[in-house]
């Protein structure tokens, strides 16, 4: 370019130096295109892959019902709370997924640590919505709740939970740990040998049964921030109830094991049909119950209900409970000592333009 300058008069230099620009922005232009329509290739060669994959999908497992097909990109998730009667819950829908069609899967996470790393998360939320060999899915694990609306999740999934009284859930993990249940009998557990009763754990001021450790459903429901797992935060408390209301479909009680799941046999019969009479009359497998435990005297549920933790802990199962029976009572009617679901109680008229 400086020889050019040299041997042409300043009008060309100008000149060529215009020319030169228009042709470098030509080019770009031309890359820009390029670019384009490899990327318009690449998302079309993805769609036709995805087609394909989904086309054996459904000649490996051909769809009986039709009408079901838009139902199939749902999927549950179920943050089970430990010693809620999750097992007992869990059975029933392995026992329904051959028969409803859908997959059930076992959130396995090292040593049951509720709280996932960031990069798991981003992990977890990639399979949850992109797995679509595994979908209609029912995903089950003791894990926190996990906002999938943060990671740029349009459609998210469905959360449902069971909690339960804390004190009544506290002794029964307390014994869980040193007796283990019927579910399996010989699987030797973390506290085996150990006899002290709970009552005596609670006199002796025994770290297995401290108040701390009835901290629990609330960050289940809380979530993955780090004040949710403070022990004592009411923000956390506050956060839990929020997502109770708001994020979740329904949040049954242990108590009322057997209304929940009709409410979801109701609401959700692509997962749960026939849930509700398996739930009643189903396998010994469907009843999970602890061995060795005694219950605690009136002396001890006094002493752990003296603490802070034990009140904002009671005080989200008592705002579970209440909006729980606050669904029940306008989804149900009762006869004769038995519930049932209400029919369509709505209809739609004055519809508009009218047609021909």
């Amino acid at each position: 370019m400086g020889l050019l300058r040299i041997m042409l008069p300043p009008k060309l230099q100008l000149l060529a130096v215009l020319t030169f620009g228009v042709a470098v922005l030509f080019l770009e232009n031309q890359i820009q295109k390029l670019e384009e329509s490899r990327g318009k290739l690449e998302r079309a060669i993805a769609r036709h892959e995805v087609r394909e994959i989904e086309q054996r999908h459904t000649i490996d497992s051909p769809r009986q019902d039709a009408t079901l097909d838009e139902d199939d990109d749902v999927v549950i998730i179920y943050n089970r709370v430990p010693k809620t009667a999750s097992t007992s819950f869990t059975n029933i829908a392995y026992d329904l997924c051959a028969k409803n069609k859908y997959h059930v899967l076992h959130i396995n996470t090292t040593k049951n640590n509720p709280v996932m790393s960031l990069q798991d998360q981003v992990r977890f939320v990639k399979n949850v919505t992109s797995w679509k060999e595994m979908k209609p899915g029912f995903y089950h694990g003791h894990i926190s709740y996990l906002d999938f609306a943060k990671f740029g999740v349009k459609k998210k999934p469905i959360y449902i939970n069971v909690i339960r009284d804390p004190i009544e859930r506290l002794v029964s993990y307390y014994y869980f740990l040193r007796f283990g249940d019927d579910y399996r009998p010989g699987l030797r557990r973390r506290k085996q040998g150990d006899k002290k009763t709970f009552d005596e754990c609670v006199a002796a001021g025994g770290s297995d049964c401290a108040p701390e450790k009835l901290w629990l459903q609330i960050p289940f429901f809380c979530g993955h921030s780090s004040e949710c797992w403070n022990v004592g935060s009411r923000w956390a408390l506050e956060q839990a109830k929020y997502n109770l209301i708001n994020e979740y479909f329904l949040v049954g009680v242990t108590e009322e094991l057997e209304d929940f799941i009709m409410l979801l046999e109701a609401t959700l019969p692509r997962f749960f049909r026939g849930a509700t009479e398996l739930y009643r009359t189903g396998k010994k497998s469907h009843l999970r119950k602890t061995t060795e435990k005694k219950l605690p005297t009136k002396e001890t549920i006094a002493k752990l209900q003296q603490s802070e933790i034990w009140k904002m802990e009671n005080e989200f199962y008592e705002f579970a409970l209440e909006q729980f029976q606050f669904v029940r009572a306008h989804a149900v009617r009762e006869k004769d000592g038995e519930l049932y679901i209400l029919a369509q109680n709505f209809f739609y008229e004055k519809i508009y333009p009218k047609s021909n």
